[in-house]
């Protein structure tokens, strides 16, 4: 999920950038920052860093076995037909 705190800091930074004049709709404006940013970011179908992480940890461990099939292949194909 999307770090809420980030998309608030974030929308609180543009509604700083209105100009003094239009301070009355400064809070109006920050929650449609933050409603256009988290309707951006859904549509953007990212995935969570808890999920990222799983899927690395899989990779690692999936190249891991496959250097240690590569090793084991390396050396069968280092033996002589005849221990075969």
């Amino acid at each position: 999920m999307i770090d809420v705190r980030n998309i608030d800091e974030l929308a609180r930074r543009l509604a700083e950038l209105v100009p003094p004049g239009l301070n009355a709709a400064g809070q109006d404006l920050a929650n449609n920052f933050k409603d256009t940013l988290r309707a951006g970011l859904r549509r953007m179908d990212l995935v969570t860093r808890e999920e990222f992480d799983v899927q690395r940890a899989v990779l690692l461990r999936t190249r891991e076995k496959l250097e240690a099939l590569e090793a084991r292949v390396a050396e069968l194909e280092q033996r002589p037909a005849s221990d075969e």
